[in-house]
Order: structure tokens, then sequence, then C-alpha cells
């Protein structure tokens, strides 16, 4: 899961290719941040056959990324498809919970 930063955030998640971008905001010593990416690395392959394009953004290095979306917490993931947001998951509800958010997204989204 590449890392985003401010310089380069637009160019990796404002496309038009119709693609479903998903982007983790987590922080170093965030309990539940550790915990959904331990989850979600081990669970990679589960989340990569959603065909969603997977990013990450440490919002203590970056907390003008975290600022501009209005974040009250981490973990966060924003989701985004040809310009466009469309929506955000505040937490990290475990990871069938979090495949079901994912599968209601694409099929919204298809």
């Amino acid at each position: 899961m590449p890392q985003l930063r401010p310089q380069n955030f637009d160019e990796f998640t404002q496309t038009d290719d119709g693609k479903i971008v998903a982007v983790f905001f987590w922080g170093h010593n965030c309990p539940n941040c550790d915990v959904a990416k331990r989850m979600i690395h081990q669970e990679m392959e589960s989340y990569r056959a959603f065909g969603f394009q997977w990013y990450h953004v440490n919002t203590y290095e970056d907390a003008d990324l975290g600022t501009r979306f209005g974040l009250h917490g981490i973990p966060t993931f924003l989701f985004f498809k040809n310009r466009r947001l469309l929506g955000r998951a505040t937490s990290f509800p475990g990871h069938d919970e979090f495949l079901g958010v994912l599968e209601t997204l694409r099929k919204k989204h298809a």
C-alpha cells in the first residue's frame, strides 16, 4: 500500500479511470490503527479482490491532509472515484464488517 503525501495526494486520488481509490489514514502509536493495519495486511488479498486502488497516509506526518478532509479521529478510510469523494469509514469495525462496507461501496458505485 503506497504512502501518499500532500505533494502527490491529488495525483493518485483524483483520477478518471473509473477505479475506486481507498485511502487509509492512520498514525503511529494509535492502537486502533495498529489493529486495522495488521488485519488488512493479513487479509490483503481479500481487499485487493475488490479492485480498489489502495494507499495510506500517516496523519501525524501529514496533518494538513487530515485537516483538509476534516478528520476527527483515526483510523479513517476515504474513498474516491472519478475525482469525487464517495464517502468515509471512521474507525475499523473488524475484518468481516469492513469487507461488508467495501462490498456495499463497490455495488453502489459500480
